[in-house]
């Protein structure tokens, strides 16, 4: 296992030299508007509006929920079963109708997230139903599109590298691009809010949750990411929402089925997990997301920060200053529900300073207790109707009171197009980190190597339209004049797999192997040592964090793409390829197998051609 402590202590001294919570001023750029900034007359006309709602409406604008299907008022069959399991509704429309939600977030196993003119249409559904209501209010549609491992819409819809490989690229303007892509292909498709950037710190090598999701372990590096991020969604009409505050970073337990505690002591906190959400404030970021898990230091109640007062309302409202919107992690995670009853969580999030309620596993108990507390004062109205002008306040400055809808020709302008798709493998390309060549085995040879075998690794692709990875490279590879055939050997290969490989090998000039996460028991390790052993060129793509080749001695030529989708798959193999220089630096040190204290590659290594 790595070091987290090593790794926090490299982290700690790149923050050293700037001053505890300060925002570096590149992050900063010029003055943003403040996300509780309106005219008068706009606060006045939300004021009106939230004093006519009833508390059934008023505590229904509280909360963003999931529904499934394709269509706001005729999804499948299955859809509709599991809707009236899980949320006694049919359908959006019915969702609307009966709880006056105030926004949905789109999920892909959720099948609400098809094809880009089906989402827009979803959208479009969802809006009417907004608008079909006793008081007309347009919803706040959302989603997850952090790209890279995180990424709910995929092709034809551009896909761009995710944080760890903008971090690896250095490049803010690249940064911005992405983001403003990405932000207006959603805004295309009637999504006004996505819950991206990642602003945690990873820290922690063994942090099995957010790794490569984090722009990298450099407080200073991933806060001017993180503004130029805001930037460029926020620039698009699409509202950011930075997470997952106080900071996910330093962690060994996934806050979706445990609850994690966060050591860092509050000079540590300041050092590493502040930066980026100040810069976050600081650039005008529209919402910020919540964290299950306990940080001592802060409230040693044992409380989540989802329910903590002295989190979010000391340290994020009155310590950051921030003024925007506060929503909740999901509410299903077992991280927020270890101590707290279903129906406490909601009442307990908005006391300590949350605005919106993310995905309660039960709407229905959820929204009565939300109700009840309204009604017998434990909460009071003053401090909900402060919440309702926010968000309210928010779907203004997106423009939702003003047309939430779109068209099918705002889909074909804007989603997918060549422009888009040409600047994501751009982006790309300045990403893949070579991390050792001995021998100069990269790049690839079309004369002396040109029968390549693809083995590895084959998980998923985020958003279920891409990959296989071993395919994507096999395909890219043949594409630039190599021979290339894919076997997928997947993440545990027996020895029947590492037959076949070795196989498949002896017809071939060199092989490149796909691994994800290699630990010290892997099988993985047991199909490279094979294949090393064949003495043919072996090259190593580390598709998920950058820490494999720490396991991996015998490795001569080793690369780290930071994904595994075709964008980032599709730019390491022009780099194995020898079409592209790999220009990407480690935006987090790994750590040696054998010393987990001690740095094989320390932050900013890369090697090139």
């Amino acid at each position: 296992m790595h070091s987290r402590r090593a790794v926090l202590t490299t982290a700690a001294a790149a923050a050293a030299a700037c001053a505890a919570g300060t925002v570096p001023a590149a992050a900063a750029g010029p003055a943003a508007a403040r996300p509780g900034a309106a005219p008068a007359a706009v606060r006045e006309r939300m004021r009106r509006l939230i004093a006519r709602m009833t508390p059934e409406e008023k505590a229904g604008q509280l909360f963003v929920m999931r529904v499934y299907g394709h269509s706001a008022t005729d999804p499948d069959p299955a859809d509709v079963a599991a809707n009236r399991k899980e949320i006694g509704v049919a359908n959006a429309a019915e969702l609307i109708a009966k709880y006056h939600v105030g926004g949905i977030i789109y999920f892909s196993w959720a099948h609400n997230t098809r094809d880009p003119h089906q989402i827009a249409e979803l959208s479009n559904g969802i809006q009417r139903a907004g608008a079909a209501q006793r008081l007309p209010v347009p919803l706040l549609i959302s989603t997850d599109q952090e790209h890279g491992v995180v990424a709910r819409i995929g092709a034809p819809a551009t896909l761009l590298p995710g944080a760890m490989a903008l971090g690896a690229g250095g490049s803010r303007t690249d940064a911005t691009t992405a983001a403003a892509i990405s932000g207006a292909e959603l805004y295309a498709m009637g999504i006004r809010q996505d819950f991206a950037p990642d602003a945690d710190v990873n820290v922690n090598p063994a942090n099995p949750v957010i790794g490569v999701r984090s722009f990298g372990s450099d407080p200073q590096a991933a806060a001017r990411m993180v503004a130029a991020q805001v930037r460029g969604y926020q620039g698009a009409g699409v509202a950011a929402a930075a997470k997952h505050f106080p900071g996910h970073g330093d962690t060994d337990v996934d806050s979706h089925v445990g609850l994690p505690t966060i050591h860092h002591t509050a000079e540590e906190w300041e050092r590493l997990d502040e930066p980026p959400f100040r810069a976050a404030v600081a650039a005008g970021i529209d919402v910020i997301m919540t964290a299950h898990l306990v940080v001592p230091a802060f409230d040693p109640s044992g409380d989540p920060a989802t329910l903590s007062h002295p989190i979010l309302t000391g340290l994020l409202r009155e310590r950051l200053g921030y003024d925007g919107v506060v929503i909740t992690d999901s509410l299903g995670m077992q991280g927020v529900r270890e101590k707290y009853g279903d129906d406490q969580v909601p009442v307990l999030a908005l006391k300590a300073g949350v605005d919106q309620l993310l995905n309660p596993p039960d709407l229905a108990v959820a929204h009565a207790a939300v109700v009840r507390a309204l009604k017998e004062g434990e909460l009071s109205e003053e401090a909900v109707d402060a919440k309702l002008e926010r968000i309210l306040l928010l779907k203004e400055r997106r423009g939702l009171f003003a047309d939430p809808y779109t068209s099918r020709a705002a889909v074909d302008r804007v989603v997918g197009i060549r422009r888009h798709l040409e600047t994501a493998d751009t982006l790309a390309d300045r990403t893949t980190t070579l991390l050792r060549n001995t021998g100069g085995v990269l790049p690839l040879s079309r004369r002396r190597e040109r029968r390549v075998l693809v083995v590895g690794a084959d998980a998923a692709a985020p958003s279920g339209t891409g990959g296989p990875p071993t395919e994507v490279l096999a395909r890219e590879l043949t594409g630039l004049g190599f021979a290339a055939t894919a076997l997928s050997t997947g993440m545990t290969p027996d020895g029947e797999l590492i037959g076949e490989a070795l196989a498949a090998l002896a017809e071939r000039d060199a092989v490149v192997v796909a691994t994800y996460d290699v630990t010290p028991g892997s099988p993985q390790r047991t199909l490279v040592e094979a294949l090393l052993a064949t003495g043919k060129p072996v090259v190593q793509l580390a598709v998920r964090n950058p820490y494999d080749l720490a396991q991996l001695d015998g490795v001569r030529a080793g690369l780290a793409s930071y994904g595994w989708t075709d964008v980032e798959v599709r730019a390491a193999a022009r780099v194995i390829a020898g079409r592209r220089s790999p220009r990407g630096r480690l935006p987090v040190p790994v750590m040696r197998a054998d010393a987990p204290d001690e740095e094989l590659y320390p932050v900013g290594h890369g090697l090139t051609y």
